[in-house]
């Protein structure tokens, strides 16, 4: 490596020395993401069929405590009781053939592991007269369901076939078979997704970039990065439990992050060969400067995702690890895959060009000499970095009318989040066509939906407990089909409550209220009462999600105060940040809500209502990539601001040379989210479509407007720091200054202490 770059590396910080590092030893850099490449391809399909179903499971929830209480006490009955639903289009449930097919199928499950009590279902009012109902017991934990389900389904499938030659037909109905049905069609959706959002998002970076050739790069960094996060989660389902969800989230996360930091630290690599710099100088002082940004970019994404570990529910902190551990891969793949592929693709970033650049930074001239610079995006006032200089100076003359309408349009479009209605439905669109869905179907026809258990324990040798009063009373309500009392004998008594309503319906939480509201009436004094199934379990997921969403927007909101305050050492543009991202989201949410009030339940984007876990992780997730173009937005204005010292032309430059690289990253990232869309699951279009609305709000409005014009009244109180914290934060570092004279410096470097130069001039500086 030549003596320059060897200096350019020494003086350039981590990322610059990960960079030129990279650089140096490519090939056993690229040898070893080889490796892990081929590793994630071979253990991706040895362990799909080890993906789980996503948990409803929390830590210590009373509809856990519950289960495990009649588990104890009633072995036989299971930790979840599922419905075997028959029908038969040509004959009734009375029909002698029928109730063959019926028993013939029962005593064949009561012979398998897993299963304990099979109980025939009273017919209720309603019911059609060609369906027949057997509650069955499934033993062991959450896992263990999961595993033992596909064989218990076979079973039943092939008896009841066989017993009544094809003529009557039985779904497996419960909590876990409606999850698990879910896994063969998120596994469709995930590829369906990545075959349109990948192609796509090449042909956004080859328009963007001008070339074929240029928009591979990106694409190589987002692919690995995606084949390399998927081969963590599979295998860490070796030793624990790794939904689909959690790989979907995993692998959207990766390839738009992945497409986003290659791109902004391949643009700054083409600003500097266009100075005229060799290819290992010019990554060098990419991953010095880009790669330092991305760099806090990410560690923001991580620290907002963090966050989502303090709620109780087990899937929630899967998500919150899987898009932690996809951030950390492609900052890895940034810094040092990246790296060691520019170098040798230089020759090949013009290859495809479809049109001329207008400005957009490029390679050097045939000769090795850089262009002028007008030509590579230093200020050049042709093609689109025209009119983003025209735009900059005319909103630098107009900050005040730009600011009051962005901020009205703003808190217009999040005014509809007022009366958003969050719950946990069944996604019926995607089990539409399965057989549990379809079973699932005719139980809600049928007005017996759903089963929910009261656990009554009471002391060993006393008598079971009185029922009476309380199931009369649950027998006049509308909503109950049911109510039937059994006693072990020993210290349990259980109340089952046949639901005419759907476990995710308004219908069913209200009964559930109720319960819990009648039993201390209606039961002996004192008596315990403890309530599990579906509905419960649902109901504590929803608690803990609505209770847990104010901590994390409390700890995300500190944590991005922190650590923008350390990168930029200024109060002020941290509260702007955090108060420009907080009406993103909710303008996002806002779009969210209008559409969830537009859609009739259990079908469309929002189904009638929001997923309550959508809130928390697209809070969270927006959050922290709204951050990443704050990061490299301010980044560029404290560049300018640290060497001039003119609030005016800093904002005005940093608007004008990284408005277009903001829009180009954005505008692949929505790509990506909006991907999404395009799946079965209800809950995964209500990610997508939030979060691809808050990055283009963000793009469109805060960026290019609210911040720039706030900035720009600020003036230099924008800096301001108390004297307390200055000693507290961290030194600036200032060898970036130093290293890189003619290409940006690091925000970490202290302001210059010449402040003459704040005349207002709004024109980039050239060369």
């Amino acid at each position: 490596m030549p003596a320059s770059t060897n200096t350019t590396a020494r003086e350039s910080g981590p990322t610059g020395r990960i960079g030129a590092m990279a650089a140096r030893h490519a090939r056993l850099v690229m040898w070893v993401w080889a490796v892990l490449i081929a590793a994630s391809a071979v253990l991706l399909p040895l362990q799909l069929g080890r993906l789980s179903i996503p948990s409803t499971a929390m830590g210590d929830s009373p509809a856990l405590r519950a289960a495990e209480l009649i588990t104890r006490g009633f072995p036989r009955l299971g930790s979840e009781q599922m419905m075997l639903a028959f029908d038969s289009p040509r004959w009734r449930g009375t029909d002698p053939a029928y109730q063959k097919a019926v028993s013939s199928t029962a005593r064949a499950l009561v012979d398998r592991a897993g299963v304990g009590t099979v109980l025939p279902v009273p017919t209720v009012t309603g019911q059609n007269s060609h369906h027949v109902y057997v509650s069955i017991g499934v033993t062991g934990d959450e896992s263990v369901r999961r595993r033992r389900l596909p064989h218990l389904q076979d079973v039943a499938y092939r008896t009841a076939r066989e017993a009544s030659g094809g003529r009557v037909t039985v779904a497996v109905v419960g909590l876990t078979p409606v999850l698990a049905e879910l896994i063969h069609a998120d596994v469709k959706d995930l590829r369906f997704v990545e075959i349109v959002t990948v192609p796509t998002a090449v042909l956004l970076l080859a328009f963007g970039l001008g070339s074929l050739g240029a928009a591979v790069v990106p694409l190589v960094v987002a692919v690995s990065t995606i084949l390399v996060s998927t081969g963590a989660l599979m295998a860490m389902s070796l030793v624990t439990q790794v939904d689909t969800t959690m790989l979907t989230l995993a692998s959207s996360v990766g390839l738009g992050l992945g497409l986003d930091y290659a791109l902004l630290i391949l643009l700054r690599y083409r600003q500097v060969r266009a100075r005229g710099h060799s290819p290992l100088e010019a990554t060098a002082r990419a991953t010095a400067t880009a790669g330092t940004t991305v760099s806090w970019c990410a560690l923001v994404v991580v620290t907002t995702s963090a966050a989502l570990l303090i709620i109780p529910a087990r899937n929630v902190r899967m998500l919150a690890l899987g898009a932690m551990i996809a951030t950390g891969i492609t900052l890895c793949a940034a810094l040092t895959l990246l790296p060691a592929l520019l170098p040798r693709l230089d020759a090949w970033l013009d290859r495809g060009r479809l049109r001329r650049r207008n400005g957009l930074p490029g390679k050097t001239g045939t000769q090795g000499t850089a262009g002028p610079p007008e030509n590579h995006g230093t200020g050049a006032k042709t093609g689109t970095d025209g009119w983003w200089t025209r735009w900059t100076l005319h909103l630098m003359r107009r900050p005040w009318p730009y600011l009051l309408s962005a901020l009205t349009v703003l808190v217009l479009a999040a005014t509809p989040v007022l009366g958003i209605r969050l719950g946990l439905h069944y996604d019926r669109t995607a089990l539409a066509h399965t057989t549990t869905g379809q079973g699932l179907l005719r139980m809600e026809h049928d007005r017996l939906a759903s089963v929910t258990v009261l656990a009554l324990p009471h002391p060993p040798g006393f008598p079971p407990v009185d029922t009476t009063t309380l199931a009369t009373a649950l027998h006049a309500d509308p909503r109950v089909a049911l109510a039937s009392a059994l006693d072990n004998g020993k210290d349990l008594t259980v109340l089952a409550v046949g639901e005419r309503n759907a476990p995710d319906s308004t219908a069913s939480t209200s009964l559930l209220n109720d319960i819990h509201r009648l039993a201390p009436r209606l039961l002996p004094a004192g008596q315990r009462v403890l309530v599990a199934g579906p509905t419960a379990a649902l109901a504590d997921l929803k608690s803990a999600a609505v209770t847990g969403l104010w901590q994390v927007i409390g700890i995300v909101l500190a944590a991005s105060f922190v650590l923008l305050l350390i990168v930029f050492r200024s109060v002020l543009i941290p509260l702007k940040a955090i108060a420009m991202n907080v009406l993103a989201v909710g303008a996002a949410f806002g779009v969210l809500t209008l559409v969830s009030e537009g859609t009739p339940t259990g079908g469309g984007v929002a189904g009638g209502g929001v997923n309550v876990l959508i809130p928390l992780l697209a809070f969270a997730l927006v959050f922290g990539l709204s951050m990443d173009y704050e990061v490299f937005l301010v980044h560029r204005i404290a560049e300018h601001y640290h060497r001039s010292g003119d609030n005016a032309r800093a904002v005005a430059h940093g608007l004008q040379h990284t408005a277009r690289t903001i829009t180009l990253a954005a505008a692949v990232m929505v790509v990506t989210f909006a991907g999404l869309l395009t799946t079965h699951r209800q809950d995964f279009q209500q990610m997508g479509l939030t979060v691809a609305a808050a990055i283009a709000i963000d793009v469109t409005l805060i960026r290019i407007v609210l911040v720039p014009s706030l900035m720009r009244l600020l003036g230099h109180r924008n800096w301001w720091l108390p004297h307390g914290l200055t000693r507290l934060l961290p030194a600036p570092r200032r060898t970036e200054a130093h290293a890189f004279p003619d290409s940006e410096a690091s925000p970490l470097v202290s302001p210059r202490a010449n402040h003459t130069s704040r005349t207002g001039a709004l024109t980039e500086e050239q060369g």
